[in-house]
């Protein structure tokens, strides 16, 4: 088979085997099946375009489509976010967050969350996510382009609270600014604190705000990410949560 750069190398694959089932006697081992997933992310191919040399693509998508629905990417992210941290010298639990959302453009396949952006000039999805201070997603959820950033945050807060419950505090950026403040302290317990914009025309990198911009440039790597070529949200969703798989894997 051919080394691919998008292939798991034999640490990383230790890394994270012991989520699959690997005792069964398979045709096509799951190594093999996950390379070829990352493979779709890494180049946005189309699934019937996969190499010959991995497995049948719709054996591949098969275990793609299986583990979404059971949301197994989502465990091995949140997984792999305690052991960076940890790494980082940091504790598993982080306490602090930092949201923002990232209109894509759709193309012609008709995804199920689809807006206009006025303000950004795009029709398509929105990314909304939330990560750590080291720019690892800590929740992500999918919602169409037209949906203000303010409407939106409380859903990926409340995806948010779903894992990682010892969060305290929230960065967000000046479009989150208003009712949503107090709305987040009454419903979820949690400071939500929004840093302004120098009023001045000068170029300052925001405290905190700048990681969550590097955590969206890290995602479009991947032309799967460059625009949302998905039908779903929930596979939109799987291909973010690999995204972060694959940087995350990339430290061990």
């Amino acid at each position: 088979m051919t080394n691919y750069p998008s292939n798991l190398s034999d640490g990383q694959w230790q890394v994270i085997s012991k989520y699959f089932d690997s005792q069964r006697s398979r045709k096509y081992d799951l190594r093999e099946i996950v390379n070829a997933i990352l493979y779709i992310v890494k180049t946005g191919c189309q699934w019937r375009m996969l190499p010959k040399d991995f497995a049948p693509w719709q054996l591949v998508y098969y275990y793609f489509n299986t583990w979404k629905r059971q949301e197994f990417f989502e465990v091995i992210q949140e997984s792999l976010v305690q052991k960076t941290r940890v790494k980082q010298g940091k504790k598993e639990q982080p306490r602090v967050g930092i949201i923002d959302a990232q209109s894509v453009k759709s193309t012609l396949v008709g995804s199920e969350s689809r807006g206009f952006d006025a303000g950004k000039r795009i029709k398509g999805i929105k990314r909304h996510i939330i990560v750590d201070t080291l720019g690892m997603i800590l929740a992500v959820v999918i919602q169409g382009a037209s949906v203000q950033d303010r409407d939106g945050a409380t859903e990926v807060i409340s995806k948010l609270c779903e894992t990682w419950n010892g969060v305290i505090k929230i960065f967000a950026d000046n479009g989150y600014r208003g009712a949503l403040i107090d709305k987040v302290k009454k419903m979820f317990k949690i400071v939500f604190e929004v840093i302004k914009r120098s009023e001045l025309h000068i170029f300052k990198v925001l405290p905190k705000r700048w990681i969550v911009e590097r955590t969206f440039a890290w995602i479009d790597t991947n032309r799967r990410t460059a625009k949302n070529y998905e039908r779903f949200n929930s596979t939109s969703v799987a291909i973010v949560h690999l995204s972060a798989i694959r940087i995350m894997l990339n430290r061990f």
